[in-house]
């Protein structure tokens, strides 16, 4: 069973529940921090929560840092093994102890209701490609979405296509994930955000998703 580490008082049901999987190093590009620190604060502005796995370093920490500080809850899921080498983040209105990488997935997933995959690396893309087969697979109709963000996915989205075309993918499986949309601005990440969320089924209008990053 997972051990809660810190629980914080909350009474206030989030709007929405969004799992975002992204790198625990900050990267070579400042830029991808601050790609974290935005959807943070997007989702904590509209009332939302965060799940994501439990770290505080690189991206991880920024977008759980981002959405605690404007207001949201962050439920953080991190194996035993994990705590030291990534750094635990203590804050977090719920944070998980876990045995095993599988009950961490799966956890994440439970708890979530859209998906979105920041800049990360190889631990991310496992994540993103568990999470999409298992939606191809009917275990989930949650949506997915990638934030390409100055051409960090072009080569991955490149080579998905080329499967496509060598059929062994087909574009039933590319349409399970919201990747077309390259993210060149603020405006373009929160559309991106704002589909998301309305797919997931939040009937907060449009206008109200759209304002304040």
């Amino acid at each position: 069973m997972p051990t809660p580490l810190n629980t914080m008082n909350s009474t206030q049901e989030p709007h929405f529940s969004l799992c975002v999987y992204c790198g625990s190093r900050p990267g070579a590009d400042p830029r991808q921090i601050e790609l974290a620190r935005i959807v943070g604060r997007w989702i904590g502005r509209h009332g939302g929560q965060l799940v994501y796995g439990g770290g505080r370093a690189g991206l991880m920490g920024a977008v759980a840092e981002a959405t605690l500080q404007a207001g949201g809850r962050v439920i953080g899921i991190i194996p035993e093994a994990l705590v030291e080498r990534e750094w635990a983040y203590t804050d977090c209105t719920e944070l998980h102890i876990v045995s095993t990488m599988h009950e961490r997935k799966r956890m994440m997933a439970e708890r979530s209701d859209a998906f979105l995959a920041l800049p990360g690396g190889i631990g991310t893309f496992e994540e993103l490609f568990e999470v999409w087969t298992w939606r191809q697979l009917g275990y989930h109709d949650k949506p997915i979405g990638i934030v390409n963000a100055h051409g960090y996915y072009d080569g991955l989205l490149s080579f998905l296509k080329h499967c496509v075309t060598q059929g062994l993918m087909d574009q039933r499986q590319m349409d399970l994930i919201d990747s077309e949309s390259a993210v060149e601005s603020d405006d373009e990440l929160v559309a991106l955000l704002r589909r998301l969320i309305q797919a997931a089924g939040w009937s907060q209008d449009s206008a109200a998703l759209g304002r304040v990053i």
